[in-house]
């Protein structure tokens, strides 16, 4: 007697689906980060049991597909360094109590 998937492994599938057909830029595709998506819209709690691996062969599907390239890291922004410094430097002016 076969056992159904759990949606989980469902999922894990596709994803390890979308790795072959980047391989190999199958027109197929679209429709295939069209499912995952949905997957996750249903149930978005699986995007944390996913492997960091899994989540990368969704970002170069995804990246593949736009014909984009999302961003390698997040920095803070430097305005952020200089609002502390103000603070530091003068909490009450920074603050506007002045």
């Amino acid at each position: 007697m076969a056992t159904a998937l759990s949606e989980m492994d469902q999922l894990r599938e596709k994803v390890a689906s979308l790795e072959a057909i980047i391989l190999t830029k199958h027109p197929t595709l679209p429709s295939l980060l069209s499912q995952i998506l949905q997957a996750l819209q249903q149930q978005p709690e699986q995007v944390l049991l996913l492997s960091p691996e899994e989540i990368s062969q969704v970002v170069a599907g995804i990246e593949i597909h736009k014909g984009v390239f999302l961003a390698a890291s997040v920095t803070k922004p430097a305005a952020q360094k200089t609002g502390i410094a103000k603070i530091k430097a003068n909490a009450a002016s920074a603050l506007g109590f002045d």
